[in-house]
């Protein structure tokens, strides 16, 4: 597989994106011929009733007669869509089919996009909930904070199937990955880094929650008011119940009363940090800046203080893409009939991630590109083999 440079990107105009978008990006094709009697028997009437009435009678024919058990459902209602926000649901479906094409050319995979005209919890849930006779999986996506954390765990006690909200642990796993490179780099342990994560929405609160699993056990985490610790009575139920296993040593105040001190600095927000906040860390610092398009600090400037820098973008090195990770979290957890993504396979997916570095190891070159075709059947052999706990 090839990819434009940065340089081919800038010369991309409005009107190739409009055209190429233009009837949508997916389409659905047949795997069988149709172009005969026979072949239209077979395919629909009068052969398919017999399927069907098979499936009736033995439920488990669903699995392996239909595509339902390969399917995964792309679900978002468009309220927190990356760089544009609440656009609405059928704003957001260009960029849920998107992520289909993704789990297709990444994963094998085939999926369906379906953005749902409302924003209330139950109404998404039970929607999904009765669909869920069309899909084996669900991946839900652009579900703004901190309504999508309370979708993800109803639909996943509900469904007997992988149910995961990529914005969050997509992101996670490959940040996981990502410090592992680094560390290694740097050679230390995750578990002896003081982690910052700026930001509180889904991604921070994933994040933060997969490297305490992980083993980090010293991690401080901003919101837009500051530092979120035990003494603060203006917390969601979610921050409420991380700050009761964060800020060990209750910091207060901003980003430069955090990084003092600090290891790694993992900025998952809008906010700018400055480079006199900075500066406080110690030495061989790690910066993950992955604001998009405008990192928090860009990467010529961290280096004056960090041993190794990454952002989310294409065009820096040590791109942290959410395409590391769920298409081959996804194929994995199908292909070995697992019932649910644990936090165990997202920890084994993101060590499998940084594993595939090896030997080539070095500041800039802490995780695979996004386009390495290692890259996916490595995590979905990690996720895989960590099945029977679900099953």
């Amino acid at each position: 597989m090839s990819i434009e440079t940065s340089s081919d990107l800038t010369t991309i105009t409005d009107e190739e994106i409009f055209n190429a978008h233009l009837g949508g990006k997916l389409t659905v094709a047949s795997k069988m011929p149709l172009n005969s009697k026979r072949d239209l028997s077979i395919a629909y009437t009068p052969g398919v009733a017999k399927v069907s009435q098979a499936i009736a009678d033995d439920p488990a024919m669903h699995a392996t007669h239909t595509w339902a058990s390969r399917l995964v459902a792309v679900i978002s209602d468009g309220t927190a869509v990356l760089g544009l926000g609440d656009i609405g649901a059928a704003a957001s479906l260009p960029v849920m089919e998107g992520k289909s094409a993704l789990f297709k050319e990444f994963g094998g995979l085939d999926s369906i996009p379906l953005v749902l005209n409302t924003t209330d919890v139950d109404e998404i849930v039970e929607t999904v909930i009765r669909l869920r006779p069309s899909f084996g999986a669900v991946n839900l996506e652009d579900i703004s904070a901190p309504r999508c954390f309370e979708i993800e765990k109803r639909l996943i006690e509900a469904l007997d199937c992988p149910v995961m909200h990529d914005d969050q642990h997509g992101t996670a796993v490959v940040v996981l990955a990502a410090l592992i490179g680094a560390a290694r780099h740097t050679k230390r342990e995750i578990s002896s880094l003081k982690v910052v994560i700026s930001g509180a929405g889904s991604a921070g609160v994933a994040v933060t929650n997969l490297l305490l699993q992980a083993g980090v056990d010293d991690v401080i985490v901003l919101d837009s008011r500051g530092t979120i610790h035990r003494e603060r009575n203006d917390l969601n139920a979610v921050k409420a119940e991380l700050a009761g296993r964060t800020n060990r040593e209750d910091v207060m105040g901003g980003l430069a009363e955090a990084l003092e001190g600090a290891d790694v600095v993992v900025g998952l927000s809008s906010s700018q940090f400055d480079e006199a906040a900075i500066a406080k860390m110690n030495k061989n610092a790690i910066i993950f800046a992955l604001s998009n398009p405008t990192p928090e600090i860009m990467p010529d400037v961290a280096k004056k203080y960090a041993a190794v820098v990454a952002t989310g973008r294409s065009d820096f090195p040590n791109q942290i893409n959410n395409v590391l990770a769920f298409p081959g979290i996804f194929r994995g957890a199908l292909d070995s009939g697992a019932k649910k993504i644990t936090e165990a396979m997202k920890v084994a997916a993101a060590h499998a991630i940084a594993d595939l570095v090896g030997d080539d190891l070095a500041a800039d070159y802490i995780i695979p590109s996004a386009i390495d075709d290692r890259v996916m059947p490595a995590v979905a052999a990690a996720v895989g083999s960590l099945a029977e706990e679900t099953k």
